[in-house]
Order: C-alpha cells, then structure tokens, then sequence
C-alpha cells in the first residue's frame, strides 16, 4: 500500500483523538499530546517541559520503509535518538502496532488498536475484565497457580502427588489448547490467501498446503501397473488386517509376524474435578484478603470458574496401550 494511503489514515486518526489524550513514547515513556494535525506534519507537545516539535510526513514514510525492510517488525531499539514519538504516532494507525514488552512496532494485517494512549479516552485496562469462555481458562489459572507455588527448575525436589498434579493439569491445558488452535486456524485460513508469511506481535503464520495420497481401487491400480509391464507380484503387500485374521486362528504368536516395541510412558488415568473447585475456592479466599486494586476483578473471574469447572471434559481410567508397527 502506498505511503500516502497510510499517511491520510494516520491524520484521520490523529484528527478523532479527544483532546486531552496523551501518548506516550515505547521506550523513555515520555508522554506528549498531538497539538496541531497539518498536511505535511503532525505537531506534538511534551506535556511535562511544554516544548513543542513537528513531526514530518517524509520521516514517518522512512520509518514505514524500515518496518518493511524488517518483515513487518521492527526493533524499537534501532530507533533513531529523538525518533520515538514517530513510533507511537504511527501505532495509532489501524496497521501498526507498538509493544512495549517487546519493544518492536509491527505492520499487521488486521486493524489494531494502540496500546500508547492515555488521558480521557478510555484504555483497555479501565475497562472491565471479563472471562474467556473457554475450558483451557479454568485450567490454565490452576497451572499457573501450581507453578506459582513451587519451583519449575527442581522437579527432581518436587513431591509426587505435586508432579501428578502438574501433569494432570498440563495435560488439560494442552488438549483444550488444542482444540482451541484448530478454531482458531481454521478462521485464519480464510484471512491468508498467499504463501507468503503475515506477522502477528508474537509471530508469524504461512497458509501452506499439505499434500495426501490415498491409492485407488486396488484392480484399477494393478491393471494400470501391468499395462507399464510392472508384474502384481512386485507391488503386493501383507495385509496387517488379514494377517491378524490368520494369527487368531492359529497357534503363532504375535512376535512371530511382529517387530514388537514396548516402550513405558505416563499416561493420565483420570481427572478429580472436586480437588480443582475446592483450589480454585481457595484462590478465591485468597483474593477476598487482598486489598489490591485488580482483585475485585480476579474474584468475580475465579466465581465464574466455580460455576463451570463441572463442565471441563472428564477422562475415562486406562491402564495399557498396545501399539502395533
């Protein structure tokens, strides 16, 4: 898209803020306001010494560039000295974003919000909190819980009925983080209709295909093959199916036909769903004696869990498997 685009999306932008938002700056956290809108530049006043500074359209398109240049994030920490209001100016454009954690400005594909304003426009954090209605949620606040509570660099010191406990739970969260990324890949693959990657703030995703052969009706096959001068015999296999068949009605055992290779592996055996609410109960009280500001939030969060651990998908006991190769 050319810069000019861009650039008149960026005025707009700047035009709608209130006029009391104040941005602040990714890396020295500086905080200034947009003074004047012009066609070529955007006026910025600090709002602590009052000095006032125009920005020019030409650097924002050469910081555009250089996201370009960088595969859609850019380092902040490659900034120019004085360049950083540039940075949070140009997050206020739908496709730009700027984080601070990981101090990178990145060009996405889908509009985004910025995280830099403040003042009287309302940010994401003064507005309520509400729970993801999602099963992977209940057991993920355990887990991080577990983890909280001992030390993930000395499983060795850990008590077992701990490490069962740690298990369970990541076992839980993997299973419905799973079906979780299935949902969400499947609304991706609508959005990407390129081979080419798209950048995200954590990372980046590429529409591929994968390619699946199933062979066609076994007389059609070996009659296309004989008609090459390729004999049946050649390509005749052992069927496992019927090899199976012929084993339960002899005396042979399986090692006779089979390469067998046991391996022991943890497996979970079951879920105690009473244990987890009676948890989360106790990170509820937990809560109700913390004066911070955050947890009013957390405990009508964890009140919610309550009513829906019920739900989490229960597992049938199994005590062996037998794989066959």
């Amino acid at each position: 898209m050319p810069f000019g685009t861009s650039w008149h999306t960026l005025l707009d932008e700047c035009d709608a803020l209130d006029g009391e938002a104040t941005l602040v700056t990714p890396l020295t956290e500086t905080e200034f306001r947009i003074t004047d809108v012009q066609e070529h530049r955007i006026v910025i006043t600090e709002t602590e010494t009052g000095d006032a500074r125009p920005l020019q359209r030409d650097q924002f398109a050469t910081l555009a560039d250089r996201i370009g240049d960088a595969g859609g994030t850019f380092q902040l920490q490659r900034l120019p000295p004085d360049a950083e209001p540039y940075a949070a100016v140009l997050s206020l454009h739908p496709r730009y974003e700027c984080d601070t954690r990981a101090e990178t400005l990145t060009e996405t594909d889908e509009p985004t919000t910025s995280q830099l304003i403040t003042g009287t426009t309302p940010s994401s954090d003064d507005q309520d909190r509400s729970e993801p209605d999602l099963d992977v949620y209940a057991d993920m606040l355990l887990l991080i819980d577990t983890l909280e509570r001992h030390d993930p660099a000395a499983f060795d010191e850990w008590e077992t009925p701990v490490l069962i406990n740690l298990y369970t739970l990541l076992s839980d969260v993997q299973r419905n983080a799973g079906d979780l990324r299935t949902e969400v890949r499947e609304v991706l693959l609508d959005r990407l209709h390129h081979d080419q990657p798209v950048h995200g703030q954590y990372g980046s995703v590429q529409r591929t295909t994968r390619r699946n052969r199933s062979l066609k009706d076994d007389d059609e096959v070996l009659s296309v093959l004989e008609d090459e001068g390729i004999p049946r015999e050649r390509v005749m296999a052992v069927d496992r199916e019927k090899v199976d068949e012929a084993l339960e009605v002899t005396e042979l055992s399986e090692s006779a036909v089979y390469d067998i290779d046991e391996r022991e592996y943890v497996r979970k055996a079951d879920v105690d769903e009473e244990t987890k609410e009676s948890r989360l109960q106790g990170l509820k009280d937990q809560l109700a004696l913390s004066d911070e500001p955050e947890a009013e939030d957390l405990r009508e969060e964890v009140e919610e869990l309550e009513g829906r651990i019920e739900e989490l998908t229960e597992f049938s006991p199994g005590t062996e498997v037998s794989t066959r190769s």
